[in-house]
């Protein structure tokens, strides 16, 4: 009777231990396969490739290879990590003579790898190897990673970002970097990283972070080769505080904005909003930076000259956008606040107003416009628009969750392939 191999992964294994563990316990310890010790495989299963030669430090330029060596064994499991902890992925032939890496080993780094046998008689076997691999031969840079923003407490509403000196564009090497990108937080929440061009990821919840949760942001990529020539430096650990939930939502045709903090109405604030021609965007933006006083001018948004040019210094300003959208004090129109828009764009609102406005957000903040004539905020360029996008838009842009179905946990999310 003919025998169709079945492919065995780490995974599958794993799942198929459970039930015959637990059936042991009606087995006679004798009889069962698995209720003895494992024995020695150290002539069924050979390390290949990089490592055939037996030197002490093995080019990780190349991939890991084992192989079955044919004395009535063949391999049904292999762990392969390094001194950090980094598992190196690979992928087992059928009829379980061959594994091979899927992924680079890293540089400068010590190996332990664990394979399970398995003979005639489905008796398991075992054998370790150790090893280091050496530095990268031929040319190669460094990818630096730099994280942000600084470290501090932040709003609800405020992304993590990774920018990177090089382009990476290819999908396969993109899957690299986010793999070994981690981001944790406490309490625990589902996210996803999002490729904003080739040079930049930003990573935000499905919904806004947890109200006084920590999020920690880290990288194990070091030493990792991402294509022939780049491979990833160090980057420091990040970790953020959130504070409190805060959300201040203007309606431009009302002109009234108000203030939520932890999802309870605080205050209501007569505002004005940009006037026709300089209407104020809709849409939802992360407070930037905040200084107590700002120099504008028209020339800044392109009416210098004309008879909407102006010159002033403004005092409370809270930037939403890098072209120069801000919240802040505008005495000169407090007579249109509440009734009126007559800006150039901005949120104006009285000068005690503004002040408490000021003194009661923070940069990751959210500030959201609603029923203004004006363009919708961008997601990316020109500040943190990114809750703008809805959550399956934005799993379409990581590698790893492009094109999954909904309901992973973040787990199962990390061990997904990119779509290529």
């Amino acid at each position: 009777m003919s025998h169709t191999p079945r492919r065995r992964t780490a995974l599958s294994c794993a799942m198929l231990l459970v039930p015959l563990t637990a059936g042991l316990a009606a087995c006679s310890q004798s009889s069962h396969p698995l209720s003895t010790k494992p024995y020695d495989a150290s002539r069924q299963v050979a390390l290949t490739g990089a490592a055939a030669d037996g030197a002490k430090e093995i080019d990780p330029g190349k991939p890991l290879e084992l192989k079955a060596t044919g004395e009535g064994g063949r391999i049904t499991d292999v762990i392969a990590r390094d001194a950090g902890g980094r598992y190196l992925r690979g992928e087992l032939t059928d009829d379980g003579t061959r594994w091979r890496s899927t992924t680079a080993l890293a540089a400068n780094a010590g190996y332990t790898v664990r394979v399970t046998t398995e003979d005639s008689s489905q008796a398991q076997g075992r054998r370790t190897f150790s090893f280091r691999t050496g530095v990268y031969q031929g040319k190669a840079k460094p990818l630096k990673l730099s994280f942000g923003p600084e470290k501090g407490t932040y709003g609800v509403g405020q992304p993590l970002t990774v920018k990177l000196d090089q382009p990476v564009k290819d999908p396969r090497q993109r899957a690299v970097v986010e793999r070994g990108l981690r981001v944790s937080s406490t309490p625990k929440v589902e996210g996803a990283w999002y490729w904003v061009d080739d040079k930049q990821l930003h990573y935000r919840p499905r919904e806004y972070w947890p109200a006084h949760s920590k999020v920690r942001l880290t990288s194990s990529l070091e030493g990792i080769k991402v294509r022939e020539g780049l491979y990833a430096g160090a980057a420091r650990p990040l970790e953020l505080n959130i504070g409190a939930k805060v959300v201040a939502i203007t309606d431009a045709s009302t002109h009234q904005m108000s203030f939520y903090r932890d999802d309870k109405l605080v205050n209501e604030i007569p505002v004005t909003t940009g006037k026709p021609g300089f209407d104020t965007r809709n849409g939802k933006k992360v407070i930037l930076e905040q200084q107590q006083n700002v120099r504008m001018t028209g020339a800044s948004i392109g009416v210098g000259g004309t008879s909407e040019d102006y010159d002033m210094d403004v005092y409370w300003a809270t930037r939403v956008t890098w072209s120069g959208e801000y919240v802040h004090a505008a005495p000169w129109s407090v007579g249109s606040q509440g009734s009126a828009n007559v800006s150039h764009g901005c949120t104006g609102m009285s000068m005690g107003n503004a002040q408490w406005f000021y003194e009661n957000v923070r940069p990751g903040d959210v500030v959201e416009v609603v029923n203004s004539s004006g363009e919708d905020m961008d997601p990316f360029g020109n500040g943190f628009g990114d809750w703008n996008v809805s959550w399956d838009e934005w799993r379409e842009g990581s590698v790893l969750t492009a094109g999954s179905r909904e309901g992973h946990t973040p787990g199962d999310t990390s061990r997904l392939r990119p779509q290529l």
